[in-house]
């Protein structure tokens, strides 16, 4: 197999060392945990599968990899790819708005976000949009747009035609949408918003909430059935404004905030003390808040805390 220069290997240069297999290894993971999460839109299930791929990296004759990124990028997506079948039946079947695992970008986790499309890519709404596709439609989606690669590449990693990758991807893209550039808010400006709806919230100030709302805007609480959530999302600036003043400023004022940058937008980590109650992130539109997401599954808080703990 080929070395696609969308894995930093120049073609026809192998990128083998001498290192041992968890230094060369090494040098890769960031870039396979990225990958592996916007093919499964879970932090923890892209880990198991990075760890897997490390696993048949170590056990397999070195000599025969010219290319240790592009092999094991094509390791981790077939590995994502059997994880992907079982992850859709166990999601028809999950209580409530199922939500991806949020990750805390501002560290790099999942690579450079400096541009609102780059941002977009990795946001729980496009996250959420991608659980649309078919495995394989994922698969070529996110080779494409979030890594880079040419259909020749895409084809040699799937084991499929050019001209059948061809077709997943407009196929992939009539589901999700023509990716595009749009009007983004300052960072001052999101960051104002942020505030200004905790200040409301906890006032249980309904009538400034309003004003910050789109009037479509709507609000997505996942629980997975093991904590108290709405169990259906909630739409309208009356409704969520009424949602938020009245059932949560009681909520609220239990928990402390910290701002955080949660899977490129603006967000808030929730504390009970030392524990980690919640993680919300708020996609913005045309200056105001369109939609409201809320992770509070612990099951789903796990890999966030360690990002925010970690020393």
């Amino acid at each position: 197999m080929t070395g696609p220069t969308a894995d930093g290997t120049p073609d026809g240069v192998p990128d083998a060392t001498a290192d041992g297999p968890a230094d060369e290894f090494q040098r890769h993971r960031p870039r396979l945990f990225g990958l592996a999460y916007r093919l499964l839109g879970s932090a923890h299930e892209a880990e198991d599968a990075v760890q897997d791929a490390y696993l048949r990296f170590s056990g397999a004759d070195r000599a025969a990899i010219a290319y240790p990124g592009a092999w094991l990028a094509k390791v981790v997506t077939h590995l994502c790819l059997n994880r992907l079948t079982s992850a859709r039946a166990r999601r028809e079947q999950y209580v409530g708005p199922w939500l991806p695992e949020p990750v805390i970008t501002s560290d790099g986790t999942l690579g450079p976000l400096e541009s609102a499309e780059q941002r977009d890519a990795v946001s729980l709404a496009m996250l959420v949009l991608l659980e649309r596709l078919t495995p394989a439609e994922r698969a070529v989606y996110v080779l494409r747009e979030a890594f880079g690669y040419g259909h020749r590449e895409i084809a040699e990693v799937l084991d499929l035609n050019e001209a059948n990758c061809r077709q997943l991807y407009r196929r992939a893209v009539r589901r999700v949408g023509e990716p595009g550039s749009r009007f983004e808010p300052s960072s001052e400006r999101r960051e104002e918003l942020v505030a200004s709806f905790v200040a409301a919230a906890r006032d249980g100030d309904l009538a400034r909430l309003e004003k910050l709302l789109a009037a479509d805007v709507t609000w997505s609480s996942d629980g997975g059935g093991k904590v108290r959530a709405a169990r259906r999302p909630v739409e309208g600036r009356d409704k969520v404004g009424r949602l938020v003043a009245g059932g949560l400023e009681r909520f609220a004022a239990g928990l402390e905030y910290t701002a955080v940058e949660v899977n490129g937008e603006r967000g808030l980590a929730a504390w009970a003390g030392d524990t980690l109650a919640g993680v919300v992130a708020f996609e913005l539109r045309d200056g105001l808040i369109a939609h409201v997401r809320i992770v509070l599954n612990p099951d789903k808080l796990g890999f966030v805390r360690r990002q925010l703990t970690r020393s």
